[in-house]
């Protein structure tokens, strides 16, 4: 009897860690998502980080930024971003781009969240966010790289290679027939 009863205590111990060591660890940290703004052209490229072992749904988009400058996190919230991509982001390294963006300076915003037992969000930091991140029902991080100011140049306005470099030298016809 001893033997049955000990027995039977110790496989009713053992369920809940068997249950415990099954369960995935599930907790987020500020540091699972990372965000690194570039412009090529007419392109504003977010490289997302993603640590967090699981996909996450992301948005990068852009703000007007007048005379390249922050505006007040108010005016950008209020006025929303018109200019964005929203994607499933699988965990590892992916890029996010904004294409077609007009000439001129933008703020360049990124966010991502997760769903589930342990939701999370991460958004680029920006002056005044944390105010508006509190009223969320679930953890916010800020992620390190800040809100950036980019700047789409003007084509147009760029300088036209010299004319040297597209025309050859006339001067000497002969040369240029190989005589």
């Amino acid at each position: 009897m001893r033997m049955t009863a000990r027995t039977t205590l110790l496989a009713a111990a053992a369920i809940p860690l068997a249950i415990a060591a099954a369960t995935p660890a599930s907790a987020t940290e500020a540091a699972d998502v990372t965000y690194a703004f570039t412009v090529t052209g007419s392109t504003v490229t977010n490289t997302i980080t993603n640590n967090t072992g699981a996909t996450i749904g992301c948005t990068t988009s852009l703000a007007p930024a007048p005379s390249g400058v922050l505006p007040p996190v108010d005016d950008v919230l209020r006025n929303g971003q018109s200019l964005y991509q929203q994607d499933d982001i699988p965990p590892g390294t992916t890029t996010q781009s904004v294409t077609d963006v007009p000439d001129g300076s933008y703020i360049a915003l990124a966010s991502c969240g997760s769903e589930g037992t342990d939701p999370a969000m991460w958004v680029s930091d920006y002056p005044g966010i944390e105010r508006y991140l509190a009223q969320f029902p679930m953890t916010a991080y800020t992620v390190q790289q800040a809100s950036t100011v980019v700047t789409v140049p003007d084509v147009a306005s760029a300088p036209a290679p010299p004319a040297a470099d597209i025309v050859p030298d006339l001067s000497d016809l002969g040369t240029l027939f190989g005589s």
